[in-house]
């Protein structure tokens, strides 16, 4: 009876690892995705950034232009 228990305990110690390395490669599949989605908001406000700031600005004229 005792070697069952210890088998059922090695077996139990066996998949709580495996499931806490399962854990981390989906903290670092996030952190990978995280990263990318960052880079292209980064990527994405470089290229439109004068675009939208000249598209704000002349919004900007005629909303000031209306208040005139």
């Amino acid at each position: 009876m005792e070697q069952l228990l210890k088998l059922i305990v090695a077996i139990q110690v066996r998949v709580d690892n495996f499931r806490d390395k399962e854990r981390g490669a989906t903290a670092t599949e996030y952190a990978i995705l995280v990263a990318f989605i960052a880079l292209l908001i980064i990527l994405g406000v470089t290229f439109f950034g004068g675009q939208l700031n000249s598209w704000f600005n002349r919004l900007g004229g005629h909303v000031s232009s209306f208040n005139s």
